[in-house]
């Protein structure tokens, strides 16, 4: 998302590490590019304004103008002035000692608020949580349908009401279904329109005073650009709200509304949704977003991401099988499918530090990842089991069966065999490079 913005912040911030002596001068032409890329990702002109003045209010101290690495002072200057425009410090759902928890969803029709109550449960319930669904949006035809198709995908309870038009006793009986189905979490999907109206306010404030939520979360299209702001401002203004979800994080667009929203409401944003499974959803954290934008990697969320998809016993056991050279083309598989979890390979480069933008940016074919899988698939248990069987005979068997040529069988073959001789020498210490016929050079 924020693709067109981070590379012309990094090439700013490229810049300034370079920098032995930091002036005003070279301070001030800094902050104008800065303020170019700011505003061209559509981030309110007010909040750009904020922003600038806060980083040269600071970089301007002595400690920077003093200091033997000034440029990398502006670049942490830089670095933590856009977290705290993105939240300064992370934001957790407000949890009820009291179950049920009641969290409501609010914003304008098309901002994916009915998809997001499928994620947020979804996220719950691998959170420990057991979430119940309330379909609260009775204007819209298909939306109660649509929750409850997601309910039957996740198994997940959903609340809903067909002939009834009033919300808050729709929204009021979810809430008591819950107790009795032992639900600890309750989300309550409100309806939106096309345009923010006297109407849809005065039924989100009755709802809020009917359920009393924990929670009221404003859930943000990003694609809208500044328009966000005034959505924001609106909802927060007329019904209250606790916190934001941007949607469609994942497009092409500029940034601008993720970079304005908290600094105009107050209100954290807590999560953002990156794609179109069930399981994209994100918990934001403004640090690492702000990392991320400045070409610094994001590692924290890439263990996080590696911990979900992970069993720890399953890990300790392909460890041992790794030091043993016992890892076959099963755990291969197993494994590959594990690190799909995480996510795309291309949106894992882009969190990783020290990448070059020329690899991050590089077209990664995906679906030669399928064709491994269609492989190693083609195999009988034995041959997986024990690839030094695989003769002509058969690979050209397993390349029939996978489409695929008997080239492109032996090409994956001896990779693999690479890969297992690499993981051995790694998991006891050796050279890593060994594997591959290269000798180490002795300084």
């Amino acid at each position: 998302m924020f693709d067109s913005l981070s590379d012309k912040l990094q090439a700013v911030v490229k810049k300034l590490k370079g920098e032995t002596r930091i002036n005003e001068k070279v301070l001030s032409e800094m902050l104008k590019e800065i303020k170019m890329a700011l505003l061209e990702a559509d981030v309110s002109y007010k909040v750009v304004k904020q922003f600038i003045a806060s980083i040269e209010e600071k970089a301007l101290g002595s400690d920077v103008m003093d200091s033997l690495t000034p440029g990398q002072q502006v670049v942490k200057i830089v670095k933590d002035e856009l977290a705290k425009l993105l939240g300064d410090g992370d934001s957790k759902l407000q949890m009820s000692s009291n179950p049920p928890t009641v969290i409501m969803l609010v914003g304008l029709q098309g901002s994916g608020k009915t998809t997001l109550c499928g994620k947020l449960s979804n996220y719950l319930r691998k959170n420990g949580k057991k979430p119940l669904m309330v379909a609260c949006d009775v204007y819209r035809p298909a939306a109660i349908k649509q929750l409850e198709t997601l309910g039957a995908s996740l198994n997940i309870p959903v609340y809903s009401e067909e002939n009834s038009k009033s919300v808050v006793e729709i929204a009021l009986n979810g809430i008591k279904a819950s107790r009795s189905k032992l639900c600890d979490v309750v989300i309550v999907d409100t309806a939106g329109r096309l345009q923010i109206d006297e109407a849809l306010m005065e039924e989100l404030v009755d709802v809020k005073k009917a359920i009393k939520p924990h929670e009221i979360m404003l859930v943000v299209d990003s694609m809208v650009g500044q328009e966000a702001v005034n959505i924001a401002e609106t909802f927060n203004e007329k019904v209250g709200i606790d916190s934001i979800t941007m949607t469609k994080m994942d497009s092409d667009t500029r940034g601008g509304a993720a970079l304005s929203v908290k600094s105009i409401t107050g209100k954290p944003i807590k999560f953002a949704s990156v794609g179109e499974k069930l399981s994209d959803l994100e918990e934001f954290h403004p640090e690492r977003v702000a990392s991320r934008i400045l070409g610094m990697g994001d590692v924290l969320s890439i263990i996080d991401k590696a911990e979900e998809a992970f069993d720890e016993k399953e890990a300790l056991e392909l460890e041992k099988r790794m030091k043993k050279n016992q890892f076959t083309l099963d755990d291969y598989l197993a494994y590959m499918k594990k690190i799909r979890k995480m996510g795309s390979f291309k949106s894992l480069l882009a969190m990783m530090p020290g990448i070059p933008k020329e690899i991050k940016d590089a077209d990664i074919d995906e679906k030669k990842i399928y064709r491994i899988d269609a492989i190693i698939t083609s195999m009988t248990k034995e041959e997986r089991q024990n690839p030094k069987i695989l003769d002509a005979s058969r690979r050209k068997r397993i390349a029939k069966g996978s489409g695929n040529k008997v080239e492109d069988i032996n090409r994956f073959m001896t990779q693999f065999e690479q890969m297992q001789k690499m993981m051995k020498d790694v998991m006891n210490g050796k050279n890593p490079l060994s594997a591959l016929g290269i000798k180490k050079k002795r300084i």
